[in-house]
């Protein structure tokens, strides 16, 4: 029962998510996995709650950057193809 609850809560998380721009999952992924990074880190250091939310904090900033990063690329690709086009 457990596991199905677990299952559950999962899918509703990720279903909530659906509506939401390329940056805000990014953001959103990058927290959340940072959080859980950070709870593990934390519980073995003595302190999870502070662990998770250090971790959560890092994430925001690693999935904003992802973010950045993957928005400068398809920027570049696009300049690129309009360059190839115009010297046609």
């Amino acid at each position: 029962m457990k596991k199905f609850a677990a299952a559950l809560g999962i899918s509703l998380l990720l279903a909530g998510c659906s509506g939401m721009s390329e940056t805000q999952q990014r953001a959103v992924t990058g927290t959340g996995i940072g959080a859980a990074g950070g709870a593990v880190i934390g519980a073995i250091a003595g302190n999870a709650g502070l662990g998770a939310a250090i971790g959560a904090g890092a994430g925001l900033v690693g999935g904003l950057v992802v973010d950045r990063v993957k928005k400068d690329e398809q920027a570049a690709y696009q300049s690129g193809y309009a360059a190839g086009k115009q010297s046609r």
